[in-house]
């Protein structure tokens, strides 16, 4: 099939450069962004691993994931189901069908769904902003995928505690605005902070994005790794961002 056959009105293809793997998105709905690839340089899954994703919108994370890790199959769950039917579709498109499953779903169902203590590793991109947090976008996509619409913070941290091993590891981007109340959620559910890497836009700038894991059941003690810079000046990005991108 040619690659048109697998796109809809208003879709795109977007090389992942990784792989030859490419992304089925369409920019009026909500397309991925750098925090998305940064969590799937930083989440360090190992050889076999069974992975879920948790809001995996148009399935970026298992595909990237897929292409620079030995872990083994990876679910995913998407309540938005043109989203899902795009992650579907580019899964198909890369001949990942035994690799990847999307599933759709609400979050707060996922322990229901895939069973409890069933994987090695959860990966999630949530909704950054809580009803306190600024203006809804009025386009329902990109404002579910922005805002606590349909899941909490607490729902994404429950079902990852839920659904994972013992002593295995949660690997999530979010904003640092909300630290102390991930690291609240996280010791409630018996998730313990592991590592934590800060994402600024510029070195002398404020962070705006936090990448984190944490064990379930593990021992107190968190690892802060050095920080991620994005830029050097507007619009050119520093060799530390570019060789992320190159992993």
């Amino acid at each position: 099939m040619e690659s048109q056959d697998y796109l809809r009105e208003g879709e795109r293809l977007d090389d992942l450069q990784r792989n030859g793997y490419k992304i089925i998105q369409n920019p009026k709905k909500f397309c991925f962004g750098m925090d998305a690839v940064l969590l799937s340089h930083f989440a360090s899954l190992k050889k076999g691993d069974s992975v879920l994703d948790l809001g995996t919108g148009t399935g970026v994370l298992p595909i990237l994931l897929a292409a620079t890790t030995e872990a083994g199959v990876f679910e995913a769950i998407e309540i938005q189901e043109d989203s899902a039917d795009m992650a579907k579709r580019s899964v198909v498109y890369n001949r990942l069908q035994e690799k990847i499953h999307i599933t759709i779903g609400n979050i707060k169902d996922a322990s229901s769904i895939f069973g409890k203590h069933s994987f090695d590793a959860v990966v999630t991109n949530p909704p950054y902003m809580n009803d306190n947090h600024g203006l809804k976008n009025p386009d329902i996509p990109k404002a579910i995928a922005r805002h606590e619409i349909l899941c909490t913070l607490e729902d994404v941290i429950r079902e990852s505690a839920n659904v994972l091993k013992p002593g295995k590891s949660l690997f999530m981007v979010h904003r640092p605005f909300r630290l102390a109340e991930i690291f609240q959620k996280m010791m409630k559910y018996h998730l313990e902070p592991k590592r934590m890497c800060l994402v600024h836009p510029y070195l002398h700038k404020e962070p705006n994005m936090v990448l984190l894991e944490a064990t379930l059941g593990g021992n107190p003690m968190i690892k802060i790794e050095p920080p991620i810079i994005v830029y050097e000046k507007p619009n050119i990005y520093t060799k530390q961002l570019l060789d992320i991108y190159k992993y």
